[in-house]
């Protein structure tokens, strides 16, 4: 097979790049997806609770403007649903084919382009990629000693098993992330006891969601600018946080408010200090929940604190020495995030192999183009994370990029485009020094924005008003174009 671009993933990142393409009659493409539908993060994490954290008229593109979200933080259910929406509005859905992974990906220098290798041995010739996969789709699951021994039902977050019913089950939860406190509370209601194996409690913040009444939703269909408006309120509000992350005294206010929400839901002063941090707040990623803490409260539910030492056939035993009998264990505890890139089988220009480009940590220009690897796109790629607003605009914001990208090899009548290698070094130098005075170096803790040599790979540190801006046009003397 033979196309133009080849777009890999189906989620946000990898539609919207092709619908820009479309839009902008570029139609030599095609979508690869591993499963077999589409909708990325949000066809796979389908756990009880499950909804985004961002507000939903921010949450969505801005050129696909949904006037129909039911509730200011929309749930999965009706986030795929809009992504479903837009391959049909958009007509997508013969440009995506699925159930192919993807393996790998070879530069041939001669051609100017690449041969992107599947699973089932097809390869497929292009001239560019995008890859949309983004960072949070594989599970991380620790290493604990003799999980081959437990009897009874194991599952991630990330691959529910809604076949296992959970009532008057002895559950385990392993793990305080953002979808833990959000299936915790709906499994606490079913299960006879949940225990938390809790290694770092997170600040909780209070969630400010509602439904969208009727008359709402009418006005935002029959005044789209009024939808607009509401969009950039939300947007200008979020937006302020970055003072508090790039300056940690700042946060001081928002821990009080914090910390009276764990006063408001927890009475007992044991439990209360036991799921209150010690680290400044945005240090770890900053969550919302109005019933993670009146769960814990519960008298079916036990949070314990200890270090999980090893499972048994019958439980979960911990660094004190007590065996917590269970039947289910879950876990909470996110994705591999710092290194999601870095394992992908890309070999550039050279022979070079991405793993080895990476080997000191992943960097990229602009989270999008890497230097010796040309006509390569990433979505969501290194720094381009963000810990106070929607990744959905700083994924816009990247397709604008490879849009430009591509005008600028048509202008030029040019095949290849490969980012300068000093272009490169400088933005990321420049990137992590704003990184080092911000409170995800400086709060007290270990998160997983950082790499394993306590990098910030993960996040963009500044507004992102100015990803777009330095990211709204290509400039040549960034790049080497090559006819």
């Amino acid at each position: 097979m033979r196309t133009s671009v080849v777009i890999i993933g189906s989620g946000f990142a990898g539609l919207g790049m092709a619908i820009q393409l479309a839009e902008q009659g570029r139609d030599d493409f095609v979508v690869l997806e591993k499963a077999d539908s589409l909708g990325g993060t949000w066809r796979d994490n389908t756990y009880p609770g499950c909804a985004c954290d961002v507000q939903s008229h921010l949450y969505s593109y801005s050129f696909a403007p949904n006037p129909n979200w039911t509730r200011m933080f929309a749930g999965q259910d009706e986030i795929r649903g809009y992504l479903e929406d837009l391959a049909d509005r958009y007509r997508l859905r013969d440009r995506i084919r699925y159930g192919v992974t993807v393996t790998g990906a070879e530069f041939d220098a001669a051609e100017g382009g690449w041969t992107v290798h599947t699973a089932s041995g097809e390869t497929i010739e292009t001239r560019f990629v995008v890859w949309g996969t983004g960072a949070l789709h594989e599970p991380s699951i620790p290493e604990i000693e003799g999980f081959e021994r437990f009897s009874g039902r194991v599952f991630h977050s990330a691959n529910w098993d809604h076949d296992h019913d959970l009532a008057g089950r002895r559950v385990a939860v392993i793990g305080t992330g953002a979808s833990a406190i959000q299936f915790l509370p709906p499994v606490a209601e079913r299960a006879a006891e949940l225990t938390l194996f809790q290694r770092t409690p997170p600040w909780i913040l209070p969630k400010l969601d509602r439904s969208i009444s009727s008359f709402e939703r009418w006005a935002f269909r029959t005044f789209p600018p009024l939808q607009r408006l509401y969009r950039a309120s939300i947007y200008t509000r979020l937006e302020g946080r970055v003072f508090g992350f790039r300056h940690p005294r700042v946060m001081t206010g928002l821990q009080a408010l914090a910390k009276a929400h764990i006063r408001r839901g927890i009475t007992d002063p044991e439990l209360r200090a036991a799921v209150t941090p010690d680290y400044t707040l945005g240090c770890k990623r900053v969550l919302i929940s109005n019933d993670y803490y009146p769960a814990l409260a519960r008298a079916n539910v036990n949070v314990v604190s200890d270090g999980i030492e090893r499972v048994t056939e019958r439980g979960v035993v911990t660094a004190d020495g007590v065996e917590h009998e269970v039947d289910t264990i879950i876990f909470g505890t996110g994705f591999k995030v710092a290194d999601s890139f870095a394992q992908l089988a890309i070999t550039g220009r050279d022979g070079v192999k991405l793993t080895d480009a990476w080997r000191g940590g992943s960097e990229a220009f602009l989270g999008t183009t890497v230097a010796g690897f040309p006509n390569l796109f990433l979505l969501v790629g290194p720094n381009t994370g963000l810990s106070h607003s929607s990744m959905v605009y700083m994924i816009e914001s990247q397709v604008a990029y490879v849009l430009d990208c591509l005008r600028l090899l048509d202008s030029a009548g040019a095949r290849v485009l490969d980012t300068r290698p000093e272009s490169q070094a400088g933005y990321n130098a420049e990137l992590h020094e704003q990184l080092a005075t911000g409170v995800w170096q400086r709060g007290g803790c270990r998160s997983w924005y950082l790499d394993e040599n306590g990098v910030n790979r993960t996040l963009w540190p500044d507004f992102t008003f100015r990803f777009r801006r330095r990211t709204r046009h290509a400039d040549p003397a960034d790049h080497e174009i090559l006819v």
